[in-house]
């Protein structure tokens, strides 16, 4: 009786997948933003959507190794990122934020 059971699960599983509704982006995360002369030094000029803003603010992170070596979490803030952050060291967690009041 065990496996009959484990059979008729296994069977009605695949028939919800199909059903699922594929995820669609919110449009306010894709708008293109301006950014301020301060966070246009670090990623460009031209309006980009606030997750492409992230993503080019990571590859600068990366490519000048500014993420703390004890803790991954932190970025050590370099003389472009001060003037955006505000202050020497933030987290990766409140560095959305601070992006917010640097794009229009």
């Amino acid at each position: 009786m065990a496996t009959a059971k484990k059979a008729t699960a296994a069977a009605s599983a695949p028939a919800a997948a199909p059903a699922a509704k594929k995820r669609t982006p919110n449009a306010a995360f894709m708008k293109p933003l301006t950014p301020s002369a301060a966070l246009a030094a670090v990623v460009g000029k031209d309006p980009l959507p606030r997750t492409e803003i992230i993503s080019k603010l990571w590859v600068y992170i990366k490519a000048n190794n500014l993420q703390d070596a004890a803790n991954k979490r932190m970025i050590n803030a370099d003389a472009k990122l001060k003037e955006v952050f505000g202050k020497p060291q933030v987290s990766m967690f409140e560095m959305a934020g601070l992006i917010g009041k640097h794009v229009k």
